[in-house]
């Protein structure tokens, strides 16, 4: 049973989110159980929630562009408004057929981001749609793919790294041509001829404390009114699938890039 205090959407696209971009190009379908997005060579498309978060636990099921996708970004994720903007990301970048999609994830915290870290997949997300959840709780942000940890990071506030606690944020999803950068730091460019991109997205789902006119719906006994997600962290079946996924899927890590910061790794790297 979800706590009195938290609201618990499963999501009608029609209900929980405002197309913002793309002049017709993003589309929702099935009364409301199904989005799409596309891409063609005058614009990409975009969504946004219409509640604003402060912590939840976020999924969605996306099934990405097929065939060649090469130099267009999917972009789903969490992000406030401002010059000192929070922002927690998944980025899917496209690539040539048979080619692995790239999972590109980072955490920005009061403007700063600099906290890449990528992975392929272990099936084809073109294929079918699979779940993307972000777990946000104030002890931590865990990234998962179909319910398996990629990436925690920590709040490590005690030894001065920012974390993304005081900013509403809201879902927001995007697909666009980045072909300057996406596909091999920019050197595969996007065959228009295989246009319209389309990403599709479903099953929605939301615990979460929503915010408005800076009031939380999850007042403030949260923690007694039931909400799991506000305190869960790891276990030890969930560290060794995160284990199993970082030493097999990771393909870059912003904390072993010593070449980028000469000065020393981020704090956070040096305690994790």
């Amino acid at each position: 049973m979800v706590g009195y205090f938290v609201i618990a959407s499963a999501g009608n696209f029609y209900q929980d989110f405002d197309i913002t971009w793309g002049d017709g190009r993003a589309k929702i379908l099935n009364n409301g159980d199904l989005l799409t997005l596309s891409l063609d060579k005058a614009s990409g498309s975009g969504f946004q929630s219409k509640n604003e978060y402060l912590f939840g636990k976020i999924d969605m099921q996306l099934k990405l562009v097929p065939g060649n996708s090469a130099g267009t970004v999917t972009a789903y994720y969490l992000s406030s408004k401002g010059a000192t903007w929070d922002e927690i990301d998944f980025e899917f970048l496209g690539n040539l057929s048979g080619d692995p999609y790239i999972l590109h994830t980072n955490v920005f915290s009061q403007g700063k981001g600099n906290r890449e870290q990528q992975f392929y997949l272990w099936f084809d997300p073109t294929a079918d749609f699979h779940t993307y959840s972000i777990l946000w709780n104030p002890q931590r942000i865990v990234f998962s793919v179909d319910g398996t940890p990629i990436r925690e990071f920590k709040n490590m506030e005690s030894k001065g790294v920012p974390f993304p606690k005081n900013q509403a944020m809201r879902i927001h999803s995007s697909l666009w041509n980045a072909d300057d950068w996406a596909t091999r730091g920019g050197l595969v460019k996007t065959d228009w001829s295989q246009a319209p991109f389309t990403a599709s997205y479903r099953n929605f789902n939301a615990n979460a404390c929503t915010m408005s006119s800076g009031t939380s719906s999850c007042g403030s006994n949260s923690a007694s009114s039931g909400n799991a997600w506000l305190s869960e962290e790891l276990d030890s079946t969930s560290q060794e699938r995160l284990n199993w996924v970082q030493k097999n899927y990771m393909i870059y890590n912003y904390c072993t890039d010593a070449k980028r910061f000469p000065q020393g790794l981020p704090t956070e790297c040096n305690t994790a």
